[in-house]
């Protein structure tokens, strides 16, 4: 039933990217003077969850790299990586520099002296989840060496904004910004239909459930595949010849699960604390969450700092928000409330 399995996958970039004709033009041409040596500005791309914000840059950047030969790409994803010396260790891992670096006692000073003199190819840097960096001056040390062209990835640009240094926002607004919306059913139909083209034997699925799965996502595309990647494993490990409405229905759910366990194990230790009071607690506004938390761990982060934190769990569907910005309050997402397969 699996004719590639790596075409299902959530990383999975394709030769085509479907309906960012726009998106990939415009960060093609932010990226273009690196391929003549120059420096390329800072890009933002921001959206959210599901747009393809994360394959449009790798897409733009292995483009890149096929039609010059003197550049290079490394991709940090900063809810993994989201302390300084992590950000820098993964770049300079990725572009051979980390040789004689010692974990535990290199300071960051020198990981940023040895990027300063770094003098290979030019090379984009992809920050995703830019925002969850613990310190965000990194973007500014890297926006100042031209030899790396940075793509910054992000949800909204206003949270990225709200916890940099005024230096740093100027630098920022004034970079080149590439804003993404969620697809449309349509839109992600046509997305599932040429995953299924180079990734299922043909007749496996129809149109019509294809459909339905759309629908069920929601815009979100990285939840599509899931749901498709979910029902198509299932069948070919039950020897299905083609998949059920059954098997579609759970897999909808399956999919969904994945996702928010995947989201959950990204959370740093103090997002999972607030995660956590929020789940025991819950529904709480945000100052009595941060109350508890400053009670909870022995250096707290400030007030704008866990409401970030908040922003950014409700971006990926672990907590929902009700009420206005002076009596919102947080509580754990209601899973029977999603979109099921009609």
């Amino acid at each position: 039933m699996i004719r590639d399995a790596r075409v299902l996958r959530a990383g999975f970039v394709p030769r085509e990217v479907e309906h960012r004709d726009a998106e990939v033009n415009h960060l093609s041409s932010v990226l273009e003077p690196i391929t003549n040596g120059e420096p390329a500005d800072t890009a933002i791309v921001t959206g959210p969850s599901g747009v393809g914000k994360t394959c449009v840059s790798k897409f733009v950047t292995e483009r890149l790299r096929e039609e010059v030969l003197d550049v290079e790409a490394t991709y940090v994803n900063c809810w993994r990586n989201y302390s300084r010396f992590r950000t820098l260790y993964q770049i300079l891992d990725d572009i051979g520099a980390t040789i004689d670096i010692h974990r535990q006692s290199t300071p960051h000073d020198e990981l940023i002296d040895r990027l300063q003199q770094y003098d290979g190819p030019r090379t984009v840097v992809i920050l995703d989840e830019v925002d969850q960096l613990e310190d965000p001056s990194l973007i500014y040390d890297l926006h100042s060496m031209e030899q790396f062209a940075v793509i910054c990835i992000a949800n909204k640009e206003e949270e990225l904004f709200s916890r940099v240094d005024d230096r740093l926002v100027s630098r920022l607004r004034s970079s080149e910004h590439v804003r993404m919306d969620k697809y449309h059913n349509e839109q992600l139909y046509d997305i599932l239909s040429a995953r299924t083209k180079w990734g299922l034997e043909n007749g496996v699925i129809t149109d019509k459930q294809l459909y339905q799965i759309a629908d069920a996502a929601a815009g979100d595309a990285r939840l599509a595949i899931g749901m498709l990647r979910s029902a198509a494993s299932t069948a070919d490990r039950e020897n299905h010849e083609e998949i059920t409405n059954d098997i579609l229905l759970d897999a909808a759910e399956d999919a969904r699960a994945q996702i928010k366990q995947k989201s959950l194990d990204s959370l740093t230790p103090h997002q999972r604390v607030v995660y956590d009071i929020v789940r025991d607690h819950g529904p709480l506004g945000p100052s009595e969450i941060h109350d508890r938390y400053t009670e909870a761990v022995d250096d707290p982060r400030t007030k704008r700092t866990v409401r970030t934190y908040l922003s950014k769990m409700a971006q990926y569907n672990l907590l929902e928000a009700e009420g206005t910005s002076r009596d919102r309050e947080y509580s754990l997402v209601d899973s029977a409330a999603t979109s099921p397969i009609q």
